[in-house]
């Protein structure tokens, strides 16, 4: 018998909608480098990055992905230059003053990872805002990580488990994985099946750390404010191809 007689499956090349990730996660990365090479500012990035963000999240919830998680800021990004953070933070008061007059219509429910804290009073209301009308809604919801680092998000968990466990509401003996994760921005929802990168960079970057565990990544060169619904679908195509086994045979 020769060596490799088997055929090769085919290739799949178009998204089989009966069997989509449940839950998909991105890495919104490269608006700076798309600015820089068109040699518009980096504050011009953020805003080019506004559009695929609305087009993704509308296709995800047409196709009938059940949430959408979406890396927005990072606990890091307060290190960039003033200006561009400042570019941040009025896109992102744009962009839910604009979700909270859709939201009626398009029936997409809003969750944010992170501490909010820092916001201004003025955005920390927006949010609020979003999610209070999102609890009247069923579909598909989009999780904002803003002011949000996967390493801060562990230890605030485990601050919150010390904390249950000195005033006798937890037990240190029966610490599961389960239990801890009810400590987590992300509670209550499944971890990501699919976690996408653009940009070209191949790495997590403090991302969903705990919840990624047995995600499938998909990375791509192509930089955020390119992204689209057929970037997506090649990302999907990608995931369908794979055998999870989740650590088993």
């Amino acid at each position: 018998m020769a060596l490799f007689s088997k055929k090769a499956a085919p290739i799949r090349t178009e998204v089989d909608f009966s069997r989509l990730p449940r839950h998909i996660a991105v890495i919104m990365d490269g608006n700076g480098r798309w600015a820089k090479r068109r040699g518009l500012p980096r504050t011009a990035g953020p805003a080019a990055g506004a559009e695929p963000a609305r087009t993704i999240a509308t296709y995800c919830k047409d196709i009938g992905i059940d949430y959408l998680t979406v890396y927005a800021f990072s606990t890091e990004n307060w290190k960039r230059p003033k200006e561009e953070v400042g570019a941040i933070m009025g896109l992102l008061k744009k962009y839910l003053l604009e979700a909270i007059g859709q939201m009626e219509r398009d029936k997409v429910k809003m969750e944010f990872f992170g501490d909010l804290s820092p916001l201004t009073p003025e955005l920390r209301g927006l949010c609020e805002r979003t999610r209070e009308i999102s609890r009247h809604y069923d579909g598909c919801q989009v999780n904002v990580c803003l002011n949000y680092g996967g390493r801060d998000e562990l230890l605030r968990a485990a601050r919150a488990y010390a904390q249950d466990c000195l005033e006798g509401r937890a037990d240190p003996n029966h610490l599961t994985a389960e239990r801890f994760g009810g400590y987590l921005f992300s509670r209550d929802i499944p971890d990501p099946d699919l976690v996408i990168r653009p940009s070209g960079e191949l790495r997590l970057s403090n991302f969903l750390l705990w919840q990624s565990a047995y995600a499938e990544f998909y990375f791509t060169d192509v930089l955020w404010p390119d992204f689209s619904k057929e970037e997506l679908n090649r990302a999907i195509v990608s995931y369908q191809s794979r055998d999870r086994r989740f650590g088993g045979v």
